[in-house]
Order: structure tokens, then C-alpha cells, then sequence
């Protein structure tokens, strides 16, 4: 009798579902083991820090009562709980708050680790100051190099131009000889001798390219009337004067 019948309701109505008791005996297994650890903290002895912090919270967190000598001193002189002290009501009004030292270390260490990591700091910022200058300074010397290296090439190319004009318009005035060397250009192929003496012509002159473009754009406006800016021959030395803007290429621009 005391055994169920298994064509009972009863029997018929229980919960089947494969995998069902193992997941009812994880939540049996979870519920225990969460209960286990509830008990083992309220039995577990606290440490004496632990205990000393807990009273010193609980007797900071209450105010100070008549029982304080202190307290009915300030009460004797005409303080009232919840007033801020001195004569005219300008300090403080709660206590000075207490600051436990739990470290070994001694007293000013905090105050000398705070002034360490401030001046890490600060030498970290200057040497990133330092280093964004630099990058700066580089970007400024390359920005020069490239616009002298450009101004640099128009000018030789205005020498190369320089020295093809002069070299035509000599010629259209029977001129067989350059007043300089350098006044005409190189013819492509030669001899190695005469490549030899141009060479040490070129190192006695010891002219740079700009001093070049300048001597010979004069020869060209005092003896042709031409001026390479303006790829024009003039009449006579008045009509290159009033016509031509200048005698360098800045006056073109």
C-alpha cells in the first residue's frame, strides 16, 4: 500500500524531460555550496585590524555626547551641536577627520612619493616639449633645404637659358670667341684635354651659379639689349629700361 501505483495520476504527472534531474541536482549543488560559504563567513574570526577598524567606524559615525569632557567644556562656554566654532561661526564644523597610518614606512614618505612622481612628470613633459621642438626644427631646416634646393635648379636653368641666348646672339654679331668660357654652353662631346681645361678654368674662376646668372644677364642687357625674363631684344638700352620690369627674376614675378 505504501508504494505508489505506476498507472496513478500521480505517477503519470511527474516531470520526464531527459537531462532534467542533473540540472535540478547543479541548482541543489549551487544553492549548498552558496549557503556553505554564507555559514563559514559568519563563523570565520575576524582579524584584529579588522575588529579595531569596525569600533573606530562605529565610534567616528556617533557624535559626541555630554558624557565627552571635552564636549561640556564647549557646551559650559556656549557651544551648540552643530555649530561651527569661533566667535563669529567662520570654522570648521565638523571634526578634523582622522587619517590612520597602516604602513611601515615613515612619517613624510607619502608627501616625498608625491613629489617624486611629480617631477617624473615633469620630466616627462619637458622631454616631450623638447622632442616636439626638434621635430619642428627639422621640418624647418628640410622646408629650407628643399626651397633652396629649388631655387638653386631655376637658377641654373635660367644660366642654361642665359647661356644659349648669349651664345646665339654673339654669334648673330660675328662673334666667334666667348667673352668668358662660361658665357656659351659646353659643347656635349669633347676632349679629355679640353674637358681637363675647362675643369681648371672652372675652379680658377670659383664663381657660384648665382654670381654666374648675375654676371652674365648684365652682359646680355648692356651688349644684346635682352633680357632671358622677358625673351625679348630691346631697341636700345632706354627702350630695355622703361619696358623691362627689372634685372631679376624676382622683378618677373
Amino acid at each position: 500500500d505504501d508504494e505508489e501505483d505506476y498507472m496513478s495520476d500521480l505517477f503519470i504527472k511527474q516531470d520526464v524531460r531527459p537531462g532534467l534531474p542533473m540540472v535540478r541536482r547543479m541548482k541543489e549543488a549551487i544553492q549548498k555550496e552558496e549557503k556553505q560559504k554564507e555559514a563559514n563567513e559568519k563563523n570565520r574570526q575576524k582579524s584584529l585590524k579588522e575588529e579595531e577598524k569596525e569600533r573606530r567606524d562605529l565610534v567616528l559615525k556617533s557624535a559626541l555626547g555630554h558624557e565627552n569632557k571635552g564636549f561640556a567644556l564647549l557646551q559650559k562656554m556656549g557651544y551648540k551641536s552643530g555649530q561651527a566654532l569661533g566667535k563669529s561661526g567662520e570654522g570648521i564644523v565638523e571634526p578634523i577627520p582622522l587619517n590612520i597610518k597602516t604602513g611601515r614606512s615613515g612619517l613624510g614618505h607619502e608627501e616625498l612619493k608625491k613629489r617624486k612622481a611629480e617631477e617624473k612628470l615633469e620630466n616627462y613633459r619637458q622631454k616631450l616639449h623638447m622632442k616636439k621642438q626638434a621635430n619642428e626644427q627639422a621640418a624647418d631646416q628640410f622646408r629650407v633645404r628643399f626651397k633652396n634646393k629649388q631655387e638653386e635648379r631655376k637658377m641654373e636653368g635660367d644660366l642654361r637659358k642665359s647661356q644659349r641666348a648669349c651664345q646665339q646672339l654673339d654669334t648673330q654679331k660675328d662673334i666667334d670667341v666667348p667673352k668668358e668660357t662660361w658665357y656659351w654652353l659646353e659643347p656635349e662631346e669633347e676632349d679629355k684635354k679640353d674637358e681637363e681645361d675647362k675643369e681648371d678654368e672652372c675652379t680658377s674662376s670659383d664663381l657660384s651659379v648665382s654670381e654666374k646668372l648675375h654676371i652674365l644677364t648684365a652682359y646680355l642687357r648692356e651688349e644684346h639689349f635682352y633680357c632671358i625674363w622677358c625673351g625679348t631684344t630691346y631697341e636700345d638700352s632706354e627702350d630695355l629700361s622703361s619696358n623691362c620690369p627689372g634685372d631679376s627674376a624676382a622683378d618677373h614675378d
